[in-house]
C-alpha cells in the first residue's frame, strides 16, 4: 500500500509540472486571484482567501471520482465515451459567463443559497470551477492512469486502486495549488487587482471561456507542441514502477506462491477457485456451463487468454494439442477468455476468434473478470493445472517452456488412474516464442496505456480528434503519427491521411486492427497492402526469419481502428 501511495504521489507531481497542464495555468492564476465581485475599496472578503484551495479541492475530487468510476459508468450507459469531458467544458463556459455577468452568477448560485446559514458565492464558484477542470484534466494522467483505468474497467476498484488514485490527485494538486496561490498573492499585493475587481473578474471569465473553446477545438495542441515534453523520461521510468502489478487482486496465498515461484514441477498450491461469473460458454453441449460435478475426478487446465493477444495465439497451439491428445484420458481444458480490450467482451467476436484459432475445447467468457479475480491473475496467457481432487498443483504465466506444463499434465493424469493408464507420446508442436531480449515490447496505441509515443512531433497525445505530423526521426521502440486521428482510451481511429511510423526491433510485427478498409505497410523498401474487415484482429505486417532494427510505415483507411503493435 505504501508503494502504491508513493507511486501515485510521484506520478501526480510529474503530471502537475508536465506540458499537459500548461493550458490550465492561466485559469488557475486568474481565478485563484479573483475574489468577490464588488467594490474594490474594501478588503476582499475572508472567504475569498480560500478560493485557490476550493478550486484545487474540486479538481482533485472530480478527477478522482471520474478516473475511478467514469469508465464503469460511461461503459454501462448508451452515451458517448467523452460525455464527461463535454459536460466539463459546458460547465467551464457557464462559469466564465457567470464571472463576467453578476445576474448569470446569481441564477447559478440560487440553488446553493437555500443551504442554511451559508452564503456560497465565491466558495461554491471556486469549488464548481475545480470540479469542471477535473473532468477535462483526466486525460493528462499518464501511465498511472493506465493502471487505475484498467483496474476500474475490470471491476477491481479496491482499497489499493482508491489509494493510488487519491495519491495521484494529491500529488498533482501540489504544483497546481502553488500556482493558484501565486495568483491569490498577486491579487492581494498588486493594487490593480485590489482596485479593479470587476475588471479582474471579467478577465478571469474570458480566460475560462477561452480555455473551454481551446480545449473544444484542440487549439491547446499548438502550445503543447511548442514546449518539449520535459517529463517524458520521468513518465517512462514511472511506468516500470509496477503499479499495474500492485493493483492485481490478491489470490489465495498458496496459489500466489506457486505463481511467483516460476515452478517447473508439481507443487501444493491450494484449493482451486471457482469458475464463476461467466457470461457465455462455447464448445459445450448446448452452451451449458461446466459444473463442479462434471469436473469431479478430472484433471483440469484453466488457460487465461484473449483472442487478439498474439502471445495467447502462439500458446493456444500448444493448449489445443494437449486437449486433442489427452481429453480421452481425462483432461479438461477451460479457456477463460478475459478481455484485454472492450471489443474482446463481445460474445460474437469471441466465438469468431475461437473458431479462427481452431479452439475446440470449452471456452468461458469472463468479461466481468470474476474468475480472473478469483485466481488473482494478472497476465495473458496464464495456465493453472488442477488435479483430480480439485487442488491447484501447477501454475505458469506467459508463453514458452511448454514442456514444463505438459509434464505435470501427464503426471496428474497418471495419478488420477491408479489402475494404469497408457498415455500417447508427448506433443511435438514447434515453440515460436520470441527469444530476443532486445525485442521491442508490446506497443499500445490508445491513450490509457500508450507509453512510447515519440516526443517532438506535431500533435499531442490525448483523447479526441486531432492532427499530427511525423517528427524528423522516431526514437528506438517508439511510434509517431501523421494525419487526422481520433484518439480513444484503447485505440486510434484513422481519419484523412492517417499513418503510423514505428521504429522496432523484431522479426515479426503484428497490428491489432478492426473495421473495414485497407492497411498499407512499408518496411525495408517493400510495400504490401492488407484488406481489413470485421471485428478487431491480429494482422501480420512484417514476417522475417530474424530480428532486425527497422522502421515500419503504416497507412490506414479512414475508419479503421488500431489498438496495439505486438512482436515476435
Amino acid at each position: 500500500m505504501i508503494t502504491l501511495v508513493l507511486i501515485g504521489l510521484v506520478g501526480g507531481l510529474i503530471t502537475g509540472i508536465s506540458p499537459c497542464v500548461l493550458p490550465m495555468l492561466p485559469v488557475l492564476f486568474f481565478t485563484g486571484g479573483a475574489v468577490g465581485a464588488e467594490p474594490a475599496a474594501r478588503p476582499a472578503p475572508r472567504r475569498a482567501s480560500r478560493r485557490p484551495y476550493l478550486i484545487v479541492a474540486g479538481l482533485v475530487l472530480s478527477f478522482s471520482v471520474f478516473t475511478l468510476l467514469g469508465t464503469l459508468v460511461v461503459s454501462a450507459l448508451p452515451v458517448p465515451k467523452d460525455i464527461i469531458r463535454w459536460a466539463g467544458l459546458v460547465v467551464l463556459v457557464l462559469l466564465g459567463i457567470a464571472m463576467m455577468f453578476p445576474r448569470v452568477e446569481d441564477l447559478l448560485e440560487r440553488p446553493f443559497n437555500r443551504i442554511p446559514q451559508r452564503r456560497v458565492a465565491d466558495e461554491h464558484g471556486g469549488f464548481v470551477l475545480g470540479l469542471a477542470l477535473g473532468t477535462v484534466y483526466v486525460p493528462c494522467a499518464g501511465p498511472v492512469l493506465a493502471a487505475i483505468t484498467v483496474a476500474g474497467a475490470s471491476g477491481r476498484i479496491g482499497v489499493g486502486t482508491v489509494a493510488l488514485t487519491v495519491a495521484f490527485a494529491v500529488g498533482t494538486a501540489v504544483p497546481l495549488l502553488a500556482f493558484a496561490l501565486a495568483g491569490r498573492r498577486v491579487a492581494e499585493r498588486v493594487r490593480a487587482f485590489r482596485t479593479r475587481q470587476r475588471g479582474v473578474r471579467i478577465t478571469a471569465g474570458v480566460v475560462v471561456i477561452a480555455l473551454a473553446v481551446a480545449l473544444t477545438f484542440n487549439v491547446t495542441d499548438a502550445l503543447q507542441r511548442a514546449v518539449p515534453d520535459y517529463t517524458s523520461n520521468l513518465n517512462a521510468a514511472l511506468d516500470k514502477s509496477g503499479a499495474s502489478h500492485a493493483l492485481a487482486p490478491a489470490s489465495p496465498k498458496a496459489l500466489a506462491n506457486c505463481v511467483q515461484s516460476q515452478m517447473t514441477a508439481l507443487g501444493d498450491c491450494g484449493r482451486a477457485p471457482a469458475i464463476s461469473g461467466i457470461q457465455q460458454w462455447y464448445n459445450t453441449p448446448a452452451g451449458a456451463a461446466l459444473t463442479p460435478a462434471s469436473l469431479s475426478g478430472k484433471v483440469v487446465l484453466v488457460d487465461f487468454w484473449a483472442y487478439s493477444c498474439i502471445n495467447c495465439q502462439r500458446a493456444i497451439k500448444h493448449v489445443q494439442a494437449w486437449y486433442s491428445d489427452y481429453a480421452a484420458d481425462g483432461l479438461v481444458v477451460i479457456g477463460v477468455q478475459t478481455p484485454e480490450y472492450t471489443f474482446e467482451a463481445d460474445p460474437g467476436d469471441v466465438a469468431a476468434g475461437a473458431k479462427r484459432l481452431g479452439i475446440t475445447y470449452p471456452v468461458a467468457l469472463d468479461s466481468k473478470y470474476t474468475t480472473w479475480n478469483s485466481f488473482g491473475n494478472d497476465s495473458w496467457p496464464a495456465d493453472y493445472l488442477i488435479d483430480s481432487t480439485g487442488e491447484v498443483r501447477f501454475a505458469s504465466v506467459g508463453e514458452g517452456a511448454y514442456s514444463n506444463t505438459e509434464s505435470p499434465i501427464r503426471q496428474l493424469l497418471t495419478a488420477a488412474h491408479p489402475g494404469g493408464l497408457t498415455l500417447p507420446p508427448a506433443t511435438d508442436v514447434p515453440d515460436t516464442t520470441p527469444t530476443d531480449a532486445a525485442q521491442t515490447p508490446e506497443t499500445y496505441l490508445g491513450a490509457e496505456r500508450a507509453n512510447s509515443f515519440a516526443p517532438g512531433q506535431a500533435g499531442t497525445f490525448h483523447t479526441g480528434t486531432q492532427s499530427f505530423a511525423y517528427p524528423a526521426s522516431v526514437p528506438d521502440d517508439e511510434f509517431a503519427l501523421t494525419g487526422s486521428w481520433t484518439v480513444d482510451s484503447q485505440s486510434l481511429t484513422a481519419g484523412q491521411g492517417a499513418g503510423i511510423q514505428l521504429n522496432f526491433m523484431a522479426g515479426k510485427v503484428y497490428l491489432d486492427v478492426g473495421g473495414t478498409g485497407t492497411i498499407t505497410a512499408t518496411v525495408d523498401g517493400k510495400t504490401t497492402s492488407y484488406p481489413v474487415s470485421g471485428a478487431p484482429n491480429i494482422y501480420t505486417l512484417v514476417d522475417r526469419s530474424a530480428p532486425e532494427r527497422s522502421t515500419l510505415t503504416v497507412t490506414l483507411s479512414p475508419g479503421l481502428s488500431a489498438y496495439s503493435f505486438t512482436f515476435g
